[in-house]
């Protein structure tokens, strides 16, 4: 598990997924300074979905993430493990196809999907590399994976500091905006037990994909990696 607090189940981790899902959009975009409208356009530029792609969008909470390659014309099919998220996505979102589903036994057909995505979901999995096969499974030869997560901030000053906003200022600001403050220290937990940029990459080729590559966003606090099924 690449989660700082080993206790929860992930029966827990769904529910406190459930907890939060009113206002998790919201909190997000306050807990990261309007940061996150940036690295959802660098994971859409990443996908560059087109018309008639199939996506899987990986931990796709209320679907936020799956609209912009909705709008590009792609079949694009968001799935989470929280039917708290769902059911918030489903009633903001009625057009998209949401299914609920679990990173380690994904409930699709093998070979199904040109693209599949996780944004800030991969390291909330009980077994990592077990999921990164697991997509790995469902995606044609010669697709794409796509993780956006957080990750070690390249300069160690800024690494420093933001060290201690994850641990003080992050769960502080949570108790004002979200609904279920506590689950954002355990966010703050998992993020900083996180592996950095080069580690993950050797863990997604590792689980057999190829040309495996990552940018840096903000400064390393988050990176985009990019592979192929081999």
């Amino acid at each position: 598990m690449s989660r700082a607090d080993l206790t929860k189940e992930p029966h827990e981790v769904a529910a406190m997924f459930d907890a939060v899902a009113e206002r998790y959009d919201l909190t997000n975009d306050v807990l990261a300074a309007g940061q996150t409208r940036l690295w959802r356009r660098a994971v859409g530029r990443a996908v560059a979905a087109q018309p008639d792609d199939r996506i899987l969008d990986l931990a796709a909470g209320t679907g936020s993430s799956s609209v912009p390659f909705a709008a590009a014309g792609a079949f694009v099919v968001p799935c989470d493990f929280s039917l708290g998220m769902l059911r918030v996505g489903k009633r903001e979102h009625p057009d998209l196809s949401f299914v609920a589903g679990d990173a380690l036994g994904l409930p699709f057909a093998d070979a199904t999907f040109d693209t599949v995505t996780i944004s800030f979901g991969l390291r909330n999995v009980t077994d990592v590399d077990a999921a990164l096969r697991e997509m790995a499974r469902v995606t044609r030869t010669g697709g794409r994976l796509i993780v956006c997560e957080f990750s070690q901030p390249t300069w160690g000053p800024l690494r420093t500091a933001y060290s201690g906003y994850l641990m003080r200022a992050l769960p502080a600001v949570a108790r004002r905006v979200s609904s279920n403050p506590d689950a954002y220290v355990y966010l703050a937990e998992s993020i900083r037990a996180w592996p950095d940029q080069p580690a993950l990459a050797a863990r997604i080729a590792t689980a057999g994909w190829t040309d495996v590559s990552w940018s840096d966003l903000t400064y390393g606090i988050v990176a985009v990696h990019r592979a192929r099924r081999a």
